[in-house]
């Protein structure tokens, strides 16, 4: 065959592909081929460059049984591992017979697949604890605590707070997966941010009360409208500033305030910057990256003590990239967290 109709042939097909004569050497390889293993590839003994027992048998049994095999090629591309599925077909070359070998990348399979079997693992971990706990005082109610009324109260009042907690998980989860849905329809109607923001407070200054937290708001005078989901934006006030009033201390104070921006560095255009600010504890700037993680949590045992679920920030994420806006988070230790959600003021075309 025409080492020229090769190249143009090897060159034209959308996946790495090699081109393996009956003398078992690389007759040819297109720039994707040669972009994943290397080069210079022609003319080398496909051992020498494959190596991977598997995938070598396979390349064997095709030459030898003249079958198309299909097997597994693993590599890496520097900062994670890859996963290829090789296919092998034996190809006519008029006196001989080759093999192509096609690698198609399931990369991205692979780590969705390990996605959704770490989200099932958290989410059961999550359930468990709380299931065990009412098992266990039903099971007391049921035997040694039947005749102690004291007993079944409190145990009752244990049991409401686990089954809450339960309760608050599937909504978040819920509303997460409700979010993820939507996150590619972008909002276009206008929403009063000014307006949100002061329901958002009004709503929490009960809780806020109860911790011992004063919800101070920065706002402008009159009202600043951005193109978004109304209740999906009170969503992520919500949940910021809950968070801030959980985390940021008895006796200190959470900052809600609201800017305007007529050239935001982030966006590149005008932009309404929502603030949360509180003077707690803070965390270590580390945490930065993960804090909007499924499940990711700085404190575990603190967390669940205050209700969370480990999915709020998550949700503020989806929220916000649905408006296509940006999250910036900053913290320092002893100092207090700052939460910033910069949102387009442009109404989407």
């Amino acid at each position: 065959m025409d080492e020229a109709l090769i190249a143009s042939l090897l060159a034209a097909l959308p996946l790495p592909t090699l081109l393996i004569g009956a003398d078992e050497r690389i007759i040819g390889a297109n720039a994707k081929a040669e972009h994943l293993m290397g080069q210079p590839l022609e003319g080398r003994h496909f051992i020498t460059v494959l190596r991977q027992p598997p995938l070598l048998d396979t390349i064997e049994a095709c030459l030898r049984e003249n079958t198309p095999r299909e097997t597994r090629y693993l590599s890496n591309d520097g900062p994670r591992d890859t996963s290829f599925v090789v296919s092998c077909a034996p190809v006519d070359m008029g006196p001989d017979r080759g093999v192509m070998v096609s690698f198609e990348d399931m990369t991205h399979l692979e780590e969705a697949g390990q996605m959704r079997r770490d989200f099932v693992a958290n989410v059961s971990h999550e359930l468990r604890t709380p299931l065990t706990s009412l098992l266990g005082f039903i099971e007391t109610l049921q035997g040694p605590a039947r005749d102690d009324p004291a007993a079944a109260q409190r145990f009752l009042g244990i049991m409401q707070g686990e089954a809450a907690r339960m309760e608050r998980l599937v909504r978040d989860l819920l509303s997460l997966s409700r979010v993820e849905a939507e996150e590619r329809v972008r909002p276009n109607a206008l929403v009063d941010l000014v307006a949100t923001l002061r329901a958002v407070s009004h709503a929490l200054r009960p809780l806020a009360a109860e911790a011992g937290v004063d919800i101070a708001l920065d706002l402008p005078e009159t009202p600043v409208h951005v193109p978004a989901d109304a209740d999906q934006l009170a969503q992520v006030v919500s949940n910021l500033v809950e968070n801030a009033v959980k985390y940021g201390g008895a006796g200190k104070r959470v900052e809600l305030g609201l800017a305007i921006h007529d050239e935001d560095p982030h966006l590149r255009g005008p932009a309404a910057v929502i603030t949360v600010r509180d003077h707690g504890a803070g965390f270590d700037p580390v945490h930065v990256p993960r804090l909007t993680e499924r499940f990711y949590r700085i404190d575990n045992h603190r967390s669940r003590q205050m209700g969370g679920t480990g999915l709020g920030l998550a949700i503020v994420k989806h929220i916000v990239n649905r408006h296509r806006g940006r999250l910036r988070i900053s913290s320092t230790p002893g100092q207090g967290s700052e939460f910033r959600v910069i949102l387009p003021q442009e109404r989407p075309s």
